[in-house]
């Protein structure tokens, strides 16, 4: 059984990794604390603009010999590091649990995820390739070729850092790019330790580097004149200072952003069954902490009480407690900031009357910073319980009459990340997925993302693809070659 103290035993000493060493920072000191204990486990400095210059400068040194690595070797190197993950999995996880909070369990299967991206990518390395244009056969030959667009800046945030990370390294390194990596300051370490860990495994020096550092790190590395190209998942507020970055320097961007997705459960599915999913995915799963979850459940009216009944009983058998707890469901959120501006959320909902109270909403007692699951019912639309992402376990349900009105109320807010619908009509599922105004759309099940897959957003959820060919198309540029023959 892996506790805290094993986790805190695997603590990198530094924010960062830049070459093939971690790296110490030179910004201000900060306090790490365990979010479930509300305990300090370290204080270190986080990176500042000189780690950045240096982790860019090693990133721009090491371009040239990892671009013109024969694909066969960046395929089997890939390969290895995907082993190298699965192998340490346990490790990183706990490092991940240690951070942010996540249940030890939920971390290991973000962290096994993340093995699997490499190994999918790493069967594209040797696969990239243009195409021969039919121009005028017999006297022109019109050819494409790609190639790798170099020195991404990579921006993830605390919620899954490994698997955030692995979303854009592994299709990124595969393409023959290198990758300077921003965590957030909230949960550095993992990810210093899987640079570490590949570099280990063969990585050379400088395709990866890790610069754990706050707000300043992260608009000097956008802003960076060696970065061609940027990848950034967090919030919509710095999603817009990022995409203004790299318009004034005309560099590509992949923007993942907010969301406030919906779940639909019509009246032809088994309420409880659905009911309970809904609740797991929308509330428990990673403290509602996830862009793409579920916070907004539409229910059609004639199945509705049953539904509230089944999402009241799967929220109370939810288990608050240690992440490294092995009977533990759900863990803290983040931090005491992010627990104060929930309950802020929550307080603000019920004062308004944007709904009616079902489950939870009162402060939980005790160290750390956690709260509990909260389900309003007869939620205003309209409402910013409705409107807007809280990034905490906090859903929102309203009724519906008609497939019409579903679609209508599932595409009435600013984003377009993710839908969910519960249909036994495989005729509606189609017709309700196809009229969703998102990027990812999940029937009758969780979210499941694999590789092969494309993810992205619609609308203020941003703009560019994560995943499948798409996804390793982002990271290459297209030439067009006009020979007269």
């Amino acid at each position: 059984m892996t506790t805290r103290q094993d986790a805190e035993a695997l603590l990198p000493k530094a924010t960062s990794f830049i070459g093939d060493a971690p790296a110490a920072g030179s910004a201000e000191q900060r306090s790490f604390v365990h979010p479930a204990d509300g305990l300090g486990y370290a204080e270190l400095a986080l990176a500042g603009t000189a780690e950045v210059d240096a982790a860019v400068a090693a990133a721009r040194e090491a371009w040239p010999a990892w671009r013109a690595l024969a694909p066969a070797a960046r395929r089997d190197l890939l390969y290895r590091l995907a082993g190298t993950i699965r192998e340490h999995a346990t490790e990183l996880a706990a490092l991940v649990s240690l951070e942010m909070g996540m249940p030890l369990r939920a971390s290991v299967a973000g962290v096994e995820q993340a093995a699997e991206w490499f190994a999918h990518y790493a069967g594209w390395a040797d696969k990239i390739g243009g195409v021969t244009v039919p121009a005028a056969p017999r006297s022109v030959h019109d050819y494409t070729a790609v190639s790798p667009r170099g020195v991404v800046a990579a921006i993830i945030p605390w919620n899954g850092p490994v698997i955030a990370a692995a979303l854009k390294v592994a299709p990124a390194l595969a393409a023959g790019n290198c990758v300077v990596l921003k965590p957030s300051e909230l949960a550095p370490f993992s990810t210093v330790r899987l640079a570490a860990l590949l570099a280990e495994s063969g990585l050379p020096a400088g395709v990866l580097g890790v610069v754990g550092g706050g707000p300043a790190a992260g608009e000097r590395l956008v802003g960076h004149d060696g970065v061609d190209m940027i990848s950034f998942t967090g919030g919509n507020s710095a999603g817009q200072a990022v995409g203004r970055a790299a318009a004034r320097r005309h560099l590509p961007a992949v923007l993942e952003l907010g969301g406030k997705s919906a779940s639909i459960v019509f009246d032809d599915v088994d309420p409880t069954r659905a009911g309970k999913l809904a609740a797991i995915l929308g509330v428990v799963q990673n403290s509602g902490q996830g862009c793409f979850l579920p916070t907004r459940l539409l229910v059609h009216r004639s199945s509705y009480d049953d539904v509230l009944l089944a999402v009241a009983a799967a929220v109370g058998k939810v288990r608050l407690g240690d992440p490294f707890a092995a009977g533990t469901s759900m863990g803290p959120v983040v931090n005491g900031a992010a627990a104060d501006r929930i309950h802020g959320v929550i307080d603000a909902a019920r004062t308004r009357g944007d709904g009616l109270l079902l489950v939870g909403g009162d402060r939980v007692p005790g160290a750390g910073s956690f709260v509990a699951p909260t389900v309003f019912s007869d939620v205003d639309p309209a409402s910013p319980l409705a409107q807007e992402e809280i990034f905490g376990p906090v859903l929102a349900v309203t009724a519906f009459d008609d497939e019409d009105e579903a679609v209508a109320l599932a595409n009435g807010t600013r984003y377009g990340l993710a839908g969910y619908l519960w249909t036994s009509d495989l005729a509606r599922a189609h017709r309700v997925a196809e009229r969703l105004d998102a990027g990812y759309v999940s029937v009758n099940g969780m979210a499941g993302l694999p590789p092969a897959a494309p993810f992205g957003g619609w609308k203020a959820s941003g703009h560019g693809t994560e995943g499948g060919l798409d996804g390793l198309r982002e990271y290459l540029r297209t030439k067009n070659v006009h020979v007269q023959l």
